[in-house]
């Protein structure tokens, strides 16, 4: 009999522990962030009108000093207006020009070559233009090549504040009380199969973590790249199951795990 009632309580504490972590995610079993960045032309021209067709929102990641930005900030406008969030990646698109790989980095856009002040004036710069497009003044921030230090140094650190969260590049996704909201992980899509992504979908669901996809090109226009159709058949499965995920703007989700961990310390 004791073996039994300790049995139960087992079973009933594995139960009540399911549902709480199963809930967490404004009562469904994962959440989902589409994020985008660079603020090339595809986002407009592709990304958003996909969105759109299934009703569903993204993150986009502007570089403040992009062509596209400035040759098309109505369309950004617009875009904001509709629900789509306009996060901020830099000014310049700053990385870590000594790093292995990294032969893209010009001498001007060289991580390495910055202090901080002048990343965080950048930073801020950035902002402030993104309030002129969209009015807000909360943001998230995306790490520009996932660098998050000058030399030894965390410059996040100096602008934490002007921010409610920042998203890394590390492949991972965590249960909401594990995510790290100074550098969220996420998965960089270039190339994979819609199959690929709704399998990743399905592992959030199944360990009720949040999942951040991380894209450049949709249908091209970048060197990263993901085929339309692929991005289209991905979108259409979290529509088909909006009762089973939350599908978010970043910020949106960053403000929920926030107010989670927060409550649960």
């Amino acid at each position: 009999m004791k073996k039994i009632i300790l049995l139960f309580f087992v079973f009933l504490s594995i139960t009540v522990t399911y549902a709480q972590n199963s809930s967490v995610w404004n009562g469904k079993q994962c959440a989902v962030a589409l994020t985008y960045d660079d603020a090339i032309d595809v986002d407009l021209d592709h990304a958003i009108p996909a969105l759109d067709s299934v009703g569903l929102k993204g993150t986009f990641y502007l570089i403040g000093s992009s062509p596209s930005l400035s040759k098309r900030v109505s369309e950004w406008r617009i875009a904001a207006s509709h629900g789509h969030e306009l996060g901020n990646h830099t000014s310049f698109h700053p990385c870590n020009g000594q790093l292995p790989g990294r032969s893209f980095v010009k001498p001007d856009n060289d991580l390495s070559r910055y202090t901080i002040s002048r990343m965080t004036a950048e930073t801020k710069m950035t902002n402030t233009l993104l309030n002129a497009i969209d009015g807000k003044t909360e943001r998230t921030f995306a790490f520009p090549c996932g660098d998050t230090k000058i030399g030894d140094t965390s410059y996040y650190d100096y602008i934490q504040k002007d921010f409610i969260a920042a998203r890394g590049v590390r492949s991972a996704m965590q249960p909401i009380d594990k995510v790290t909201l100074t550098n969220i992980d996420c998965y960089a899509i270039n190339g994979q199969t819609a199959e690929y992504m709704i399998g990743l979908v399905k592992k959030a669901m199944e360990t009720h973590s949040l999942l951040v996809f991380l894209f450049h090109g949709v249908g091209g226009g970048h060197n990263l790249n993901v085929a339309s159709n692929e991005h289209t058949t991905l979108l259409r499965y979290l529509k088909d199951h909006e009762k089973e995920i939350w599908i978010a703007p970043m910020i949106d989700l960053a403000k929920h795990v926030t107010a989670y961990q927060n409550m649960n310390k």
